[in-house]
């Protein structure tokens, strides 16, 4: 069976690259469905830019977000998916069969898992960018083994930030955590939990200027500034972690099917993608898009397989 050519329909698109979507193509791929990958904005997803992983089951050693991320690529096109560096501009999802642009093209497909992620919110400084993987994160709960015994930052000040905070202690000798402005946007109770924690330190109205240690290739301290008395000064620091978010890549399916308040995919039965409470015929979701409490590879990778069982069965009941 070869690869459908572009006026054909195709069995199924992923749309995303990450631990969902390479994990539904090898399920899926497996099951003779030929899927294509579109890998999006970000190809590989979150674990494209983090050094060692260390809970993934199977490297008892650890390995590196590229490394796992080439290697279900290699799995998936080994069992006949189709990769290609293509992101999506436009869709149809209530066609039959569904109409997917990806530039001057519309791919038509019997289903879609849509496993494009979420992604981290930066304070977008050139240190911190050249320090991703080497002290700076945006995952407390991926990378806090690495900052046993160290002190520690942690930026934001609502209820995400708390939560990294809170749960680095078990790990950092010290955290402090740093807020733009006076007033914290997280709820009583969980601000309270963190302000009565004797390892975790407070400072408001501060923003961060650089991130130290470029060079080095490893965080050093940050530069501060006060943003009421305009003072500057250093805080050393080994690690400096990213408490203010994630965005949900979702952006592009607005009014085409159910959003929560923050943009994330409302899943019915974890997979099913809903139009006014409604199942979408065909349309999956896997991943960080839609989960906004887990994210970590193994739940992703756990959810694309999902998705991909359900869309065999969603095609067998269809007659393919």
């Amino acid at each position: 069976m070869t690869s459908p050519t572009s006026n054909e329909t195709r069995d199924l698109v992923i749309l995303g690259s990450g631990c969902a979507g390479l994990t539904a193509a090898i399920y899926a791929a497996r099951s003779n469905l030929k899927p294509l990958v579109l890998e999006g904005h970000e190809p590989g997803g979150q674990l494209s830019i983090t050094t060692l992983v260390e809970n993934f089951p199977g490297w008892p050693d650890g390995v590196q977000g590229p490394e796992l991320i080439e290697n279900m690529k290699k799995q998936a096109q080994r069992f006949g998916a189709e990769l290609r560096m293509a992101h999506l501009s436009g869709a149809d999802l209530t066609s039959h069969p569904i109409q997917l642009q990806v530039g001057a093209e519309t791919i038509h497909t019997r289903t879609v898992i849509i496993a494009s992620g979420a992604s981290a919110r930066w304070l977008n400084l050139p240190s911190e960018q050249a320090l991703i993987g080497h002290g700076v994160s945006s995952c407390a709960t991926c990378d806090g083994f690495f900052a046993s015994g160290k002190e520690i930052a942690v930026i934001g000040g609502g209820d995400s930030a708390m939560e990294e905070a809170l749960f680095l202690t078990r790990f950092a000798s010290k955290v402090t955590l740093i807020n733009r402005t006076a007033k914290f946007r997280a709820s009583p109770i969980m601000l309270e939990r963190a302000k009565s924690h004797p390892n975790i330190k407070f400072l408001h109205s501060t923003i961060v200027e650089e991130v130290l240690g470029v060079e080095e290739k490893d965080v050093k301290g940050l530069r501060l500034k006060n943003t009421v008395s305009g003072d500057q000064f250093v805080l050393p620091v080994s690690f400096m972690f990213l408490g203010i978010g994630h965005i949900p890549n979702a952006q592009a399916f607005k009014g085409m099917m159910d959003l929560d308040e923050d943009g994330y995919i409302v899943a019915k039965d974890d997979v099913h993608c809903t139009l006014n409470g409604e199942i979408l015929p065909g349309v999956f979701c896997a991943g960080d898009i839609k989960d906004r409490k887990y994210r970590q590879a193994i739940t992703a990778a756990g959810s694309g397989c999902m998705a991909a069982l359900e869309v065999e069965r969603y095609l067998e009941a269809h007659g393919r």
